[in-house]
């Protein structure tokens, strides 16, 4: 047997095609069971060594790469049908061999039954929907598929959905990463216990099969990979290896998918080693398995994976026990522990390593056998698979495979092992890539698999030394772009730093490995391995100190930088996630005492590479003028580590310092930051281009500021608190270049800065001293707090929505640490600090989202300008928040002027940071308040109310910082002898304020006011001489000061050493006699910082004396000094502040102020000013009243043009417009005027020179969506919901235009009814009126206008060029009166005979016009020409409908459809009915009047010929022809069938214009009679056969009565006696029953019936009654609607007045007998329903009472829209649509942009706009929850309908949160639909080129 099934697979010779395909199947079955029975023996090596010969010659035959793929192997494939059959032939084997003989698909199920699966773990590629549920995930990575997430329970969790960019995998059932509690229903039970046990002979086969499957596979890719030639494997080489081996992975992809069972086999497969070794170690004699294992060994040594120096042979040694196979890019690892880099080599870094040559980092080698690191050495199938995975830059299919297998937890701990130990290789791998990307995607996609779990992280770090692997990884992938670092000391500089052009950065390349290393760093038990493990901490700061100093700016001086780097987004983003985010991950487990010891780890060896690289840098103090960079890692890492230490363990803060020496340094660069952002705010930089701007923003940026900006500061706070205050107040201004401005003389030299820039540059110096000394972000505030404080500042700055506050809090950039965005705390301060306004709808207007915005209290007593500073990135938020505040002050009468930025209380210090307050207490910065009050005083250049407010700030810091109370005041009187030099006798601000300085000794340029003024004092020597000698006279520098303290602490420090005192390394501040001449002067002062304010007060106030001691009234006000009065307010209130202060800490204050107060100040001795510098002042007031009066004027010019727009703009309320002359001038005027709002002049419309109106034209379908129910159309969201349109208005009509047109005679069917129902066109217009020669050479105009409109001037579009509405033509206003006159209007007492003859008179005389039509005048031309216009609107399909192509009838029908279409419109925009009356919203604006002169003017070009004429047929009685002669050709439409409306429009327009009331009425009055007959008809055919007769009789009894024409009972028995002499009513009887109405017919049901069939043609014809006479409507209730509407139209005698119940019968007025004409309608419906009876009974219920039209009705809450749609196919390509959207008027689904579904150019959206809307399409695209708005040629994004829980939009699902439908944006939505109103108040539109 088994020879036979040998020789039909092997032997079978290509001759032979006999054997049939399913012959094979067959035989294939047979031998696989046979096979099976044979393994199943006991005994099964025989079975076992022909499954092996069998499988050998399969899948050893499957070669399609190999050079014998033409050969004999093909046809020993049995099929010699090339590669393809050979790969489906061995499949089909496999499968059959695993089934075992059954069929496959049986074996499939029959091992799913045994699936325990109790994860999901279903893998998904990127733009995969998936989940996220915060709430439930324990990982921050955890991620669920949308199955699972529905299933379980979220309700009320914080959760969003994403699109996956890498891919993932579900978690859900995964304890390690998320909640039970999360869990689906599918698994939640643990289902282990309960599933049977597999039994061994199913999966026997498999275990056989597939490890030869596998191999086939693995030598598959050997065979494939060729070693590139020059710079990595052509990627399409590999993709056609990829290709042919789709089949192949995708089984394998399968069979992990059949579930639990069938996984643990593989597992086996893929980790036994022992199969492996057999198969693979090519030491066999089959010539095939020995090539591709040469070129797997060629493939192994060409990636680098042997050490090139130690000539190893390749050897297929076993390796030692217990040690991991490890490889490491080029160098010797280790596997013990990888060892601690030697300090000791430091030393061969010397200046000969060149410029960009690797820096190396020598690793101590702790192993006993070097040459096991060098190989990658494989050994188990699963390790070469993933080898070949990373070859082959991980395909899809692969990385699917082997994450489908995770779920199997033994294979999980392999695979993860395995994807370790290959860690380096794939780094080498990922930076060797041309498609990084992709790549980089697929690495997370699998790591984020295995490292979100804490259990497998600790087991991989402990047994594969994860983290030794992962940090050095790291640091050779960086070391590959290493440049020598150009700061500090140029020359000498051996610091290396990554170069931040590099590909490696600039692409992020490093994101995989660096993520997955915070990844595992967020677990605890890993982390804390780290922080343990000095070795890695060194190795670790080695890899941050390649970041220190990166991207340095160089200060441009002369010309502006040629190119403009923007490498700093590279910088950035690597300091960020590189090194800010493995920093906090660390910081994230330091919360408790316990772990103090890991913090000293990190800061001792964080001090250690400090050290290293200020030396490295050759650092002594002063740093290199002119260069900044943004990049300061290593002191970032100290700061938030010291930070933590103090604030969660309690360490003591002095333990971890370093000494003086080292903080002076430590401080230097910080500070150069803070420096530079001045100066760059400053625009010192411009040179530099605005990427330094951009740098400066992103370095407080919300996502950056707390890993830079904030560990700065607070380092800086660090060394100020523990440096000495005068060395760090001196050395700020010494950074900020403002030394040289601190003195008293009124002129000074500043040798480092221009003058243009001091004052910003002071301003910056004193802004950053007070956030230095207020800021209490890491000291001593709690994270509520801060949360509190920081939310504040934003909500300050602006109203903010809920997800930008979100993004703008800075949260601690890693996930786990606890203030996750949107947590509870979040929420809480949100409310607490915060109103919500919900989204407001202004019509016209924008729409709003919803917003935050600070409540009254918190800008009353939380509003921090501090903070708000610290955090603004453009300046101009800074003002907006100021604006904001003085709003609030204004609003709330709390203070009336401009108010100055209020002083707020800070929290406390934590004890640790105590010694920052005494910078408040040193006498430099007082000498430097000192002096710039003077200077402010004295009104010296160069100040600003900003530095005033800063220094007031700062005393008042001083003195809310206070040391304890002065005791010794009295005795400190008598001291100013004791201190010679010094300017104040303490350093206490509380007593030195009140200190007086007599005089001072300053340095001041020759030419300065100062030395003139003197020196006539010097004669008198007793006041000089005497003071000169006895050097009371202050001198003050602050270079001096800072160089004296610096040298002391470096004497001190380094005594011991006996250093030689290090040389100064700035010549900057070299002697006096550098700059030009300066000479000393003595200044007379004579002040005291107390004075000083006090004269303040009276210079801001503009008094003398205003300044008066409030104590002196109230003693009680010292004891508690916090008044609300001050605590918002101007410079006044802050210097009263201040002074109460003073006064309230010292008794001695208190007593001077008054004092000084009792003394009557002399006036402030005026400046001298030399001439220039008046001019300069004078030019700069001018300057500042020019600036004051632009404002004014634009302020002014802003009010008129809102309040202009308000009136001529408002689309949706013209109560307030301009009324328009058009309709509303007085009746006695003879001809209207009209103005041109083009040349502005005013005159009546002429022959020669037409006015014209501005219209929009558009076609519209909105009135064929009317529908007969009031509750709209729901949106389909199952398959189960569709929409049909038959049941829409224009369906409907349709339906019955065609029936008329199969029976009766075309040109008649075309008078019988109106289009327009779709495709109509509308005609709307602002009001305004132009010339139309004014119009022509506007348009000419608009034509040469290059700027790019959102309109298209070539199709005619334009905008109204006073209100810039959009239009599309200009309708002709027909000269001559605009209301009729009198004579028209006056009733005439004709009776109606007469009227109806003049009526017919009328009608046949043709151009019965004031103009003859042919004499061609200008204003005839452009009747034609607008009339052309409207037929262009819309398309042919919605223009005709006549069988005769290009009848007249045709043009007939759409003209006087179009004045139907706009009056049904315009009664919808009423609400569908007149019942609100009055001139409506629309009467100012319409232009029906002007419309129908056009129409009319059209239409009676075609006369209709007189016998057809309908009005004969309603008026006079003719001849009935019993038989009837024309049976051959089809007859006329009978008149009860006709479209009553329509008849009305035709008999109106056919009537020469103007056209006189009483013509008016008669027309109506007969019209009505047909209308009333139709509807007795229509009743007639919908009642039973009862109640007809019931009636029948009833009715005859009362038809002698006198009014019997004007009762409804006899006049229905009639119609029905009429009607029943033909075939109407018969042929009923099988359906009765469907007719039947179950009403019983009272009296009242009738009349109400007939009012409700008669109304739609009453409102019509009052509606046009109104626009042609100019009447108003009257208003009225709903129920009364018919009768009021009655008499204003004339049909009710208006003496009926006084019947108590209405009957609309009461109305006729029958022109000849009425039995006599209905018998004549009857007839002709009679000899039509002999032959069609079931037709003519269908043309007789004619459907008038339609409801508005409505948008589809959408659900609550659009995950349902979304779930359904996003991966519904499209029913035209039937594919998933890659950008689905979704039709909001009739629910079609289509794909926008798709070229799928393109029909000759237009894309479907386009193509459905023109079928469902005329060229009007909304839709809803479903991936991103807007609605576009197609209009014609152009589009625009409207917004969403669809809001979060916060009131915002989620375009493109960005942020995944629930979204709920808004109502009232839907509404609004919707009725800018009915009224047409998109291209009014829709801004953005542009071209879609049919692309939608």
């Amino acid at each position: 047997m088994a020879a036979a099934a040998a020789a039909a697979v092997g032997g079978q010779q290509p001759s032979q095609p006999e054997l049939s395909a399913s012959g094979l199947a067959l035989d294939k079955a047979a031998t696989a069971a046979h096979l099976k029975a044979a393994l199943s023996r006991p005994d099964n090596r025989a079975g076992a060594e022909e499954l092996q010969a069998l499988l050998e010659r399969v899948l050893s035959a499957e070669r399609p790469l190999a050079a014998a793929a033409g050969g004999e192997d093909a046809a020993a494939a049995g099929g010699g049908g090339g590669p393809g059959a050979a790969e489906e032939e061995a499949l089909e084997w496999c499968k059959c061999l695993l089934a075992g003989g059954g069929g496959y698909e049986e074996f499939c199920a029959a091992v799913r039954a045994y699936d325990p699966a109790a994860l999901c773990g279903l893998v998904w590629t990127a733009n995969f929907v998936a989940y996220r549920c915060r709430t439930c995930g324990i990982s921050p990575c955890m991620s669920l598929c949308a199955e699972c997430f529905h299933q379980g329970d979220h309700t009320g969790h914080d959760f969003n959905m994403f699109r996956s960019q890498a891919g993932g995998a579900c978690d859900c059932g995964d304890s390690n990463v998320m909640r039970e509690s999360g869990f689906c229903k599918r698994h939640q039970i643990k289902s282990s216990s309960n599933i049977p046990c597999v039994p061994k002979d199913l999966l026997m086969m498999s275990e056989f099969v597939l490890p030869r499957f596998i191999f086939c596979l693995i030598q598959y890719l050997r065979e494939g990979y060729n070693e590139p030639a020059a710079d990595g494997p052509s990627e399409k080489d590999l993709n056609k290896v990829l290709q042919l081996l789709e089949p192949q992975i995708s089984f394998l992809e399968d069979l992990t998918k059949m579930g639990g069972a069938m996984r643990s086999v593989l597992t086996q497969v893929l980790t036994n080693q022992q199969n492996y070794k057999d198969l693979t170690s090519g030491l066999g004699e089959n010539a095939c398995v020995k090539k591709s294992h040469e070129k797997y060994l060629i493939a192994l040594k060409s990636s680098g994976l042997t050490y090139p120096e130690d000539k190893l042979v390749y050897g297929v040694q076993e390796p030692s026990a217990g040690t991991s196979s490890l490889a490491v890019q080029g160098f010797v690892g280790a596997t013990g522990t990888l060892g601690q880099v030697d300090s000791s080599d430091e030393d061969d870094q010397d200046g000969s390593q060149g410029l960009g040559k690797r820096k190396r980092v020598k690793l101590s080698s702790g192993t006993k056998d070097q040459s096991i690191m060098d190989v990658l050495k494989h050994k188990s199938f699963l390790e070469e698979l993933l080898f070949w995975t990373i070859k082959y830059e991980f395909p899809q299919k692969m990385v699917t495979f082997l994450l489908n297998m995770l779920p199997d937890q033994e294979y999980k701990v392999a695979f993860t092992k395995t994807f370790v130990q290959h860690y380096a290789f794939i780094m080498k791998t990922l930076k060797k890539s041309h498609e990084s990307d992709t790549m980089s995607n697929r690495i997370v996609h699998i790591s984020v698999q295995l490292f979100s779990n804490e259990e497998l992280a600790r087991q991989v770090t402990e047994e594969c030394q994860l983290l030794d692997i992962m940090v050095t990884v790291l640091l050779y992938m960086m070391e590959s772009c290493l440049i020598k670092s150009e700061l500090q000391d140029e020359e000498n500089s051996l610091h290396v730093v990554v170069n931040c052009g590099e590909a490696l950065l600039k692409n992020n390349t490093y994101w995989p490995l660096v993520s997955d290393f915070i990844n595992i760093l967020s677990h605890q038990s890993v982390a804390k391995r780290f922080l343990e493990d000095h070795g890695l901490l060194v190795t670790w700061m080695n890899f941050v100190s390649f970041f220190q100093g990166m991207n340095l700016n160089k200060r441009e001086l002369n010309e502006h930088v040629e190119f403009e780097s923007q490498t700093y987004y590279a910088a950035f983003a690597a300091e960020l996630e590189a090194c800010a985010q493995p920093m906090w991950g660390l910081l994230s487990h330091c919360k408790v005492r316990e772990t103090q010891e890991y913090t000293r780890n990190v800061v001792r060896y964080c001090l250690e590479a400090l050290q290293d690289w200020f030396d490295a840098i050759n650092f002594v103090d002063e740093p290199a003028p002119n260069q900044v960079t943004f990049h300061l890692p290593l002191h970032r890492y100290y700061a938030m580590f010291l930070s933590k230490a103090v604030k969660c363990q309690e360490l003591d803060l002095d333990s971890v310092l370093p000494d003086q020496e080292m903080l002076m340094k430590l401080m230097i660069h910080p500070l150069q930051i803070q420096a530079s952002l001045a100066e760059i705010h400053s625009n010192m930089w411009v040179r530099n281009g605005l990427q330094i701007k951009g740098q400066a923003m992103t370095y407080v940026q919300s996502h950056f500021c707390n890993s830079m900006i904030d560990p700065d500061i607070y380092l800086l706070q660090v060394c100020a608190s523990r440096l000495d205050p005068d060395y760090f107040i001196s050395s700020v201004f010494e950074r900020f270049k403002v030394v040289d401005l601190l003195t008293m003389a009124s002129q000074h030299q500043n040798t480092v800065l221009d003058a243009e820039h001091e004052r910003s540059m002071l301003e910056g110096a004193l802004t950053f001293l007070v956030i230095l000394l207020s800021l209490r972000l890491h000291l001593g505030m709690s994270d509520d707090e801060i949360l509190r404080a920081e939310m504040v500042a934003q909500l300050c700055m602006n109203d903010r929505t809920h997800s930008s506050l979100l993004d703008l809090i800075p949260e601690n950039p890693n996930p786990k640490s606890g203030i996750i965005p949107g947590s509870y705390s979040f929420e809480s301060v949100l409310s607490a600090v915060a109103d919500f306004k919900a989204p407001v709808f202004e019509p016209g207007g924008s729409m709003q989202q919803g917003m935050y915005t600070p409540k009254a209290e918190v800008w009353d007593q939380e509003f921090d300008p501090v903070m708000v500073i610290l955090r603004t990135v453009y300046r101009r938020d800074v003002q907006s928040a100021m604006d904001r505040y003085t709003a609030f002050l204004k609003q709330s009468g709390k203070f009336p002027g401009n108010p100055w930025p209020p002083y707020k209380k800070r929290t406390s210090l934590h004890p640790s940071y105590k010694g920052l307050m005494r910078l408040l207490h040193c006498k430099t910065l007082h000498i430097v308040l000192f002096t710039l009050l003077y200077k402010i005083l004295m009104d010296h250049q160069n100040l600003s109310e900003h530095v005033l407010c800063m220094v007031l700030y700062l005393i008042e810091l001083g003195l809310e910082n206070s040391a304890e109370e002065e005791s010794d005041e009295e005795a400190s009187v008598g001291g100013p002898e004791r201190c010679h030099d010094s300017w104040f006798p303490g350093s206490n601000l509380v007593s030195n304020m009140r200190h007086f300085i007599n005089y001072v000794r300053v340095r001041v340029p020759e030419t300065a006011p100062e030395v003139k003024r003197d020196s006539p004092a010097s004669t008198s020597s007793d006041n000089l001489g005497s003071f000169q000698n006895s050097g009371t006279a202050q001198v003050f520098s602050l270079v001096a000061e800072r160089r004296k303290k610096f040298q002391e602490i470096i004497n001190r420090s380094s005594s011991e050493a006996n250093q030689v005192v290090r040389p100064k390394t700035s010549s900057k501040w070299s002697a006096p006699g550098s700059a030009p001449q300066l000479t000393t002067a003595i200044l007379e002062i004579k002040e005291s910082i107390l004075s000083l304010l006090i004269k303040l007060h009276h210079k801001l106030s503009g008094k003398q004396n205003s300044y008066y001691p409030p104590w002196l009234d109230d003693i009680e006000i010292l004891i508690q000094p916090e008044i609300p009065k001050y605590s918002h307010g101007d410079g006044i209130t802050a210097v009263e502040r201040i002074l109460l202060k003073a006064a309230s800490q010292s008794r001695m204050n208190k007593r001077i102020i008054e004092e000084i107060c009792r003394k009557v100040t002399p006036p402030v001795p005026p400046k001298k000013v030399t001439a220039a510098e008046k001019k300069t002042l004078d030019k700069e007031e001018r300057r500042q009243k020019a600036r004051e009066r632009q404002q004014k004027l634009l302020a002014e010019f802003a009010s008129r043009q809102k309040s202009f727009m308000e009136t001529a703009m408002d689309v949706d309320s013209p109560e307030n417009d301009i009324p328009m002359e058009i309709t509303t001038a007085e009746p006695q005027v003879s001809e209207a005027v009209y103005d041109c709002v083009i040349c502005g002049q005013s005159g009546p419309s002429s022959e020669d020179r037409p006015t014209g109106l501005v219209v929009l034209l558009q076609a519209s379908s909105v009135l064929g969506q009317c529908r007969d129910n009031v509750e709209p159309k729901k949106l389909p969201i199952t398959e189960e919901e569709q929409i049909y349109p038959w049941d829409t208005c224009a369906a409907v009509h349709d339906v019955r235009l065609s029936l008329l047109q199969r029976y009766f005679k075309d040109s008649s069917c075309l008078l019988a009814v109106s289009i327009g129902w779709e495709g109509g066109v509308y005609v709307q217009t602002c009001g305004h009126t132009l010339h139309i020669d004014c119009h022509k050479s506007y348009m000419e105009s608009l034509r040469n206008d290059q700027v790019l409109q959102g309109f298209s001037v070539d199709k005619g579009e334009f905008t109204c060029p006073l209100c810039r509405q959009f239009a599309n033509s200009v309708l002709p206003c027909y000269p001559g009166s605009n209301v009729e006159n009198n004579p028209w209007q006056r009733p005439s007492n004709k009776s109606i005979q007469d009227l109806i003859k003049e009526v017919e008179e009328l009608q046949g005389r043709p151009g019965a016009f004031p103009v003859s039509i042919s004499s061609e005048t200008n204003l005839s031309k452009e009747m034609e020409s607008v009339m052309k216009d409207i037929k262009n609107t819309t398309q042919k399909k919605y223009r005709d409908y006549s069988k005769t192509p290009g009848s007249p009838d045709n043009d007939f029908l759409f003209m006087y459809s179009v004045a139907r279409t706009n009056l049904e419109l315009e009664l919808i925009h009423r609400g569908g009915n007149l019942c609100s009356g009055g001139a409506s919203t629309a009467g100012k604006r319409s232009c029906l009047n002007q419309l129908f002169h056009v129409l009319a003017l059209h239409m009676r070009l075609y006369s209709i010929d007189s016998e057809y004429n309908p009005w004969r047929k309603l008026t006079q009685l003719e001849e009935m022809n019993p038989q009837l002669g024309y049976e051959e050709q089809q007859p006329e439409v009978p008149i009860l069938y006709h479209d009553v409306t329509s008849l009305l429009l035709i008999q109106i327009l056919m009537m020469p214009q103007p056209l006189r009331k009483d013509h008016f009425t008669c027309i109506v009055k007969v019209l009505f009679t047909l209308l009333y007959t139709q509807a007795l008809a229509e009743l007639s055919v919908k009642c039973s056969e009862e109640d007809r007769s019931a009636w029948k009789h009833a009715g005859a009894l009362k038809k002698s009565t006198c009014d019997a024409e004007k009762s409804y009972e006899v006049l229905l028995s009639f119609v029905i006696s009429e009607l029943s002499k033909g075939k109407l009513y018969h042929e009923e009887g099988t359906q009765e029953c469907a007719m039947v109405n179950p009403i019983a017919w009272s009296p009242e049901s009738m009349e109400k019936y007939l009012q409700d069939f008669c109304l739609p043609f009453l409102r019509i014809t009052s509606l046009l009654q109104h626009h042609l006479f100019g009447e108003d409507l009257p208003s009225c209730q709903e129920e009364e609607e018919f009768s009021v509407l009655a008499s204003c139209l004339g049909l009710l005698p208006t003496f009926y007045q006084t019947e108590h119940p209405f009957i609309s019968a009461s109305c006729l007025d029958w022109p000849v007998p009425a039995f006599d004409i209905i018998t004549q309608w009857c007839f002709e419906i009679k000899s039509f329903t002999e032959r069609h009876a079931e037709q003519g009974k269908a043309l007789l219920i004619q459907e008038s009472k339609w409801k508005l039209p409505h948008l589809l009705q959408l659900p609550e809450n659009y995950n349902t829209i979304f779930q359904y749609y996003h991966r519904k196919t499209c029913s035209v390509c039937t594919k998933v649509p890659k950008d689905p959207a979704v039709c909001l008027v009739c629910g079609t689904f289509v794909c926008l942009k798709g070229l799928c579904c393109k029909q000759q150019s237009y894309c479907e959206c386009v193509l459905h706009s023109q079928n469902c809307g005329a060229g009007t399409g909304i839709f809803l695209l479903i991936n991103a929850s807007v609605i576009i708005i197609i209009r014609g040629h152009r589009f625009c994004l409207w917004g969403s309908v669809y809001l979060d829980a916060h009131g915002e939009e989620d375009r493109d699902l960005r942020r995944g949160k629930p979204l709920y439908i808004c109502k009232e944006r839907y509404k609004v939505l919707e009725q800018q639909w009915i009224s047409h109103t998109f291209d009014h108040i829709n801004k953005r539109w542009g071209p879609h080129y049919n692309g939608l």
